[in-house]
C-alpha cells in the first residue's frame, strides 16, 4: 500500500501534488496542511475529495476532524499533539478511517486500543517536511516494532513514513511493514507521474 501525503513546492500547489499523485496511479491520499486555517483547507479539501472520488482512491484530512465529517472525507490521521483518537471515534463514529501517528511500540499500542484503523509509524530518517521530529527508527526500528506487536497479537497495518526514498523501500518491506507514505520523493523528481507509477511497482507483493 503506497500512500502520498501532499506538500506544496515552488512548482505545485496541493492540488497540484494530489493530481500528480492520481495520475501515477496512488489510491490514497493524505491532504496535510498543517499551518492552515480550516477555512483555507476546506476549498482545497473539498476539491481534492472530488478528485478522489473520481477514480475510486481514499481521502484523508491530517488532523482535522470536524472538517473531515463536515466534508465527508474518508477519514482523518491524527499526529501526536493532535486530537486524541478515541475522543475522534466519538465525533466521527465507526465508518470513519482514523489513523494515528507512532514512534514506538507504547504508541502503537495506545493506538490500537483507542481504535485507530491504521499506524503512520516513523520517523525511517531525518525529513525536512517536519517540525519536531520523534526520533529516527530506521530498520531495526520497524523490526522491533513488528516484532512487539506479534508477541502482542497487535494486528494493524503499518505504514513507514519519514524521508523515504525509492530505494529504501524494499529492506523496508522486508520488515514487516504493510505500507509506505511518500511526498517530497514524488515531487522531487524529474517526472514526478513516472515516478509514482515506479514506486508503486516497488511496493506491490
Amino acid at each position: 500500500m503506497l500512500q502520498f501525503i501532499s506538500h506544496y513546492t515552488e512548482q505545485y500547489s496541493y492540488l497540484d501534488s494530489i493530481r500528480i499523485a492520481l495520475q501515477g496511479g496512488c489510491r490514497w491520499i493524505q491532504l496535510r496542511m498543517k499551518d492552515a486555517s480550516n477555512d483555507e483547507v476546506r476549498p482545497i479539501a473539498i476539491e481534492a475529495l472530488q478528485m478522489c472520488k473520481n477514480v475510486g482512491a481514499t481521502f484523508i484530512i491530517d488532523d482535522r476532524v470536524e472538517l473531515v465529517k463536515e466534508i465527508g472525507a474518508d477519514g482523518v490521521h491524527l499526529g501526536k499533539n493532535d486530537m486524541p483518537i478515541n475522543e475522534a471515534r466519538k465525533v466521527l463514529g465507526e465508518s470513519f478511517i482514523i489513523g494515528g501517528t507512532a514512534n514506538t511500540f507504547e504508541d502503537v499500542k495506545a493506538h490500537y486500543e483507542a481504535s485507530a484503523n491504521y499506524i503512520g509509524c516513523g520517523p525511517f530518517r531525518f525529513t525536512t517536511t517536519k517540525k519536531n521530529l520523534s526520533p529516527v527508527l530506521g530498520l531495526d526500528g520497524y523490526r522491533n516494532i513488528i516484532n512487539q506487536m506479534r508477541d502482542a497479537d497487535i494486528h494493524l497495518p503499518i505504514i513507514a513514513i519519514g524521508g523515504i526514498t525509492a530505494e529504501d523501500i524494499p529492506a523496508i518491506i522486508q520488515t514487516g511493514i504493510n505500507g509506505i507514505a511518500l511526498s517530497s520523493t514524488i515531487l522531487r523528481a524529474a517526472n514526478p507521474i513516472e515516478e509514482m507509477k515506479r514506486i508503486i511497482n516497488i511496493t506491490k507483493p
